[in-house]
């Protein structure tokens, strides 16, 4: 829907800046700020393609024009001949950028100036070609001369206006950055609080296991009856306590997380970041060679960025686990009409295909450091699990071959995340 909004006010923008134009000395020329205007917005909207926007944006000039040119009085025919130049223009331009962008993935500054450059120069020349002919080049090349320094300076004002873009998007984000930098400290010192409180509980806990050991030796030496029943009364009384300062704690931590962070929610590619940068990090503490590939598709909005980032980020922990030293991962985000899919793969050690029904159960776990004895606690995927099912309304999967590899797919409803 976003992109659908964006197609259509660009070109309505276009067309309404078309009637801001300066006269050329050729019969009919018009050199207007929509141009500039068309080559910023390709860069900041380069999920649209640049043709079909090309070709919109020249419609949209041309009903503009031929409305106002109608006002003044002209005759629809005349204006047909004068404007349908201009259309072409548009379509010339957007068809000639796609063409000097296709090969790079995304535009340097130094880039996108030539590309406007190239495509503004070119795209006029094709103009004047259907306005006098080609006869007009040879018969006075300055014409050549004046469209160049025409392209030069409406790709040196797009330039500017993408350059100052760029810095005020930068500005916001420092702000925003600065912000969710003091409610992470304040969120910190509260959830320091609770981890204090909790470490008490597991003192207290440990005493009434110690205390539950010790009738358990009673009971089984049958020594000491008379104090059986007041022990047992007196551990349930313990218990009873523990569960409610559990309880209680649950319900302070989550009203701290009520309260998070960041409350309008993030943008996924900004999210995507994030758990790059600490997955990278992750696999540098552990000095394995592991390449992590990124594919992601149309950014979107989330306010369960908590929720997306701990799936993913104990899916793909698993899978760098997977990896005893030398492998790599690939995450992928694609979009349908319904849903958001996440496919995570690996070239990990996989899994036996009687183990695979297991995976999502707590506790569960393949893994085994055979020099401690201690195992994964497998709560990884089954809290992962329980997230997109329960939390995101979703579904997930895992498809996996012993020694080849693992995938996990993650299919969430747009309606769930955006």
């Amino acid at each position: 829907m976003d992109k659908k909004k964006n197609f259509i006010l660009v070109i309505i923008l276009v067309g309404l800046l078309s009637q801001l134009y300066t006269d050329f000395q050729i019969l009919n020329l018009k050199f207007s700020l929509s141009a500039v205007a068309f080559s910023v917005f390709l860069y900041i909207y380069s999920e649209i393609n640049p043709i079909l926007l090309g070709v919109s944006s020249g419609l949209s000039l041309g009903l503009f024009r031929m409305l106002f040119y109608i006002i003044d009085g002209g005759t629809f025919k005349t204006g047909i001949f004068e404007i349908f130049p201009e259309v072409i223009f548009y379509t010339a331009y957007g068809t000639i950028f796609y063409i000097f962008s296709k090969p790079f993935s995304k535009l340097s500054i130094s880039q996108m100036f030539f590309t406007i450059l190239g495509s503004d120069f070119l795209s006029n020349i094709v103009e004047v070609c259907i306005r006098i002919g080609i006869k007009a080049f040879l018969a006075d090349l300055y014409i050549i001369k004046d469209l160049i320094v025409v392209a030069i300076i409406r790709a040196g004002m797009a330039i500017l206006v993408i350059t100052l873009l760029k810095y005020y998007k930068m500005f916001l984000i420092k702000e925003e950055h600065e912000e969710r930098y003091k409610k992470l400290l304040w969120l910190t010192s509260r959830l320091n609080m609770e981890v204090y409180r909790m470490r008490e509980n597991i003192d207290y806990t440990q005493n009434t296991m110690s205390n539950a050991y010790e009738l358990f030796l009673k009971i089984n030496n049958n020594e000491d009856k008379e104090s059986w029943a007041n022990r047992s009364l007196e551990i349930s009384k313990e218990v009873h306590e523990i569960q409610k300062g559990y309880e209680q704690l649950l319900e302070d931590i989550e009203e701290i997380l009520a309260n998070r962070i960041d409350d309008n929610g993030m943008d996924f590619h900004e999210l995507a970041l994030i758990l790059k940068e600490n997955l990278e990090a992750e696999i540098n503490s552990q000095n394995k060679d592991i390449t992590l590939d990124f594919n992601l598709g149309k950014d979107f909005h989330t306010e369960k960025q908590y929720y997306l980032i701990s799936v993913l980020t104990n899916i793909i922990m698993n899978s760098i686990d997977s990896i005893e030293y030398k492998g790599k991962i690939v995450f992928t985000h694609k979009v349908s009409d319904k849903d958001h899919l996440f496919i995570i793969e690996d070239n990990g050690c996989g899994i036996k295909i009687e183990e695979i029904l297991h995976i999502f159960s707590p506790g569960y776990s393949t893994k085994m450091d055979y020099k401690t004895g201690k195992t994964n606690k497998g709560l990884g995927l089954s809290i992962a699990k329980s997230i997109v099912e329960v939390y995101l309304k979703g579904d997930i999967s895992v498809f996996s071959e012993k020694d080849e590899g693992t995938t996990f797919e993650i299919s969430i409803p747009i309606v769930e995340i955006e």
